[in-house]
């Protein structure tokens, strides 16, 4: 497999994905590797590519059109930060809600769900047709991308395409676990936990 180059209006890159590849893509972060959510065979490629313990869950990705009712539990301080911070640089840990593919969740407790602040990466999604588990795009335990030319090098022969578009910031987005009813930071990213304790707790 040749790793080719391509740009968000590609339409092979779009198959691929609904065909079950895996291809990597630039977020208003770091760079990220995607594959349909509701595949294990991608599942699978994905864990192999990212050469990450098949046992950790990934992180659903989705479009302008996703709706986290489908797929997780929100309480009323959830709904606040969603509609405060959603679509941005945030990563919420919630309460998946039963029927979701085994791969998906891997009987962990918590979900994650997030929707990129790059509106060219939403309406990609969008054009997908299903929300995809993302990773960021290196190796595991290797610093995250930033440039297609780079991620290319790293995964060549491994993903059919890279997405070539400029990526945001090299910090990660902000994690945060709602799915106990009381926030927890997992990991502080570019958005400010202080700012979404106070929106959940409507402050």
């Amino acid at each position: 497999m040749k790793t080719e180059i391509v740009s968000f209006d590609s339409k092979e890159a779009i198959k691929a994905l609904q065909d079950g590849e895996v291809i990597a893509f630039p977020t208003e972060t770091v760079y990220g590797l995607g594959c349909i959510y509701n595949s294990k065979a991608a599942f699978d490629r994905l864990v192999a590519a990212k050469r990450r313990p098949p046992d950790k869950p990934f992180t659903l990705m989705g479009g302008n059109n996703f709706n986290f009712a489908d797929f997780a539990i929100l309480d009323e301080g959830a709904k606040r930060v969603i509609a405060k911070f959603v679509p941005g640089p945030l990563t919420l840990l919630l309460k998946p809600r039963p029927g979701l593919p085994f791969h998906v969740t891997l009987n962990s407790p918590a979900i994650g769900i997030r929707i990129a602040g790059m509106e060219k990466l939403r309406s990609f999604i969008d054009k997908v047709g299903s929300p995809l588990l993302v990773p960021s795009a290196n190796k595991s335990g290797e610093p995250p991308l930033m440039e297609a030319k780079a991620v290319k090098e790293v995964f060549e022969g491994e993903i059919p395409y890279v997405i070539d578009y400029p990526s945001g910031k090299s910090l990660p987005s902000t994690i945060v676990d709602l799915s106990n009813g009381e926030p927890k930071l997992i990991r502080q990213g570019e958005l400010d936990f202080q700012a979404v304790l106070k929106a959940y707790k409507g402050e």
